[in-house]
């Protein structure tokens, strides 16, 4: 909380009366804080980074800026969504932005559904039916051998720059855990007997994917 003091100064027989600002710790604090976009609608994923990042970066979303669009991503590459929704926030907000795009890329399937996660089963992006057609799709199959992929793009000061981030695991018979979102519930991470869905999020920070991308993006903002 912030307070206005009365201080008098005095110069030889004159004296004068001026207003200082004494500013509080709390909004001290604010005036140094880095607004970044993390260019995402989706509120489990803000959340989930949310954590990691430190009090002085003003993280806000897509949502938080007035951005409601559904950003295209029509890259052929994890890289290159990654790039399209940070450019977007960028151009039409003129913010420090990053952006990422993470794919489940599975072995037995020549790294299908990759860049095509979140819309391997439609358009509709349900979590539930892209985990129903990949269990369909490995029945029978005995190499489960997966890894979730982060990469992200930072737009900051005119300059592009990205991270990647990689998990390798298997992928489970059936649905286990109830957190998490996506694929979490039938990936299980390698040398861990549980899902990701059934790992807290400080867990699967620490091990995860999209984790490891941003500790890289943190470690090269605190240059």
């Amino acid at each position: 909380m912030s307070s206005i003091a009365v201080a008098t100064v005095r110069k030889k027989d004159e004296i004068r009366v001026q207003n200082v600002k004494i500013v509080g710790k709390k909004e001290a604090q604010n005036e140094f804080k880095m607004k970044l976009v993390f260019a995402t609608h989706n509120e489990n994923k803000f959340t989930e980074v949310k954590k990691l990042v430190p009090a002085h970066i003003d993280l806000v979303s897509l949502t938080d800026i007035g951005c409601t669009e559904e950003i295209p991503e029509t890259g052929k590459t994890l890289e290159e969504n990654a790039r399209i929704k940070a450019d977007y926030v960028t151009e039409n907000f003129d913010l420090p932005c990053f952006a990422d795009d993470t794919g489940l890329l599975v072995d037995a399937l020549h790294g299908i559904p990759g860049v095509f996660s979140a819309r391997y089963a439609g358009e509709q992006k349900s979590s539930e039916d892209n985990m129903d057609k990949l269990l369909a799709a490995l029945k029978g199959i005995n190499d489960r051998k997966a890894r979730f992929t982060t990469v992200i793009a930072l737009n900051l000061n005119n300059e592009r720059h990205t991270f990647t981030g990689s998990v390798e695991g298997d992928i489970i018979k059936e649905k286990r855990g109830n957190e998490g979102f996506g694929y979490d519930p039938i990936f299980k991470p390698a040398n861990c007997e549980k899902t990701f869905a059934e790992l807290s999020i400080a867990t699967k920070n620490q091990i995860g994917h999209r984790g490891k991308a941003i500790r890289q993006l943190l470690q090269f903002l605190e240059k």
